[in-house]
């Protein structure tokens, strides 16, 4: 009898201790409330942001430079995957090889998914102002991932929809 109480007092006090842990653990995490993420998203949409400026002023570079430095950066569109920082700046590169090609970008209608403290996915519209040209225009999903230096796009799927500009 005395061996199944110190048993049952034993196991009681493994459970008591790992809820204890438990409970200190959860209050320690980083809250994801509407607070935090109002903050991540005025951030994401500075990125998006100095995107759209740098496109504007014709600096494919700059405008690369949302998304994150990796040979692990994704995008894909009509064209395909391609894969990598380097590769993504070559195809934004060949596509718009001139100004004119470039046009003047607009986002619109950006909608935000927070996938946990360090993520988000961000769906919206673009346009391409292209006088004398046709304008181009379409949807757009991009993944973000928070890195020590901010906010990045590790995802572009961008997608143009004929008619719809």
């Amino acid at each position: 009898m005395r061996k199944s109480i110190t048993s049952r007092a034993a196991l009681l006090s493994i459970v008591v201790a790992a809820l204890l842990f438990f409970a200190l653990h959860v209050r320690a995490l980083p809250q994801d409330g509407p607070e935090s993420q109002s903050g991540d998203r005025r951030a994401i949409e500075q990125v998006l942001r100095e995107q759209q400026e740098a496109w504007n002023a014709g600096d494919i570079e700059k405008f690369v430079g949302g998304y994150w430095r990796s040979p692990e950066l994704t995008f894909s569109g009509s064209g395909g995957v391609e894969r990598g920082w380097d590769g993504v700046l070559a195809r934004y590169k060949r596509r718009y090889a001139t100004r004119e090609e470039m046009g003047r970008l607009d986002f619109s209608g950006l909608e935000f998914r927070f996938l946990g403290t360090d993520a988000a996915l961000v769906l919206g519209r673009w346009h391409l102002a292209r006088p004398p040209k046709n304008d181009a225009g379409g949807v757009f999903s991009l993944v973000l991932q928070r890195f020590p230096e901010g906010w990045r796009i590790i995802h572009d799927h961008t997608s143009e929809v004929a008619g719809k500009n």
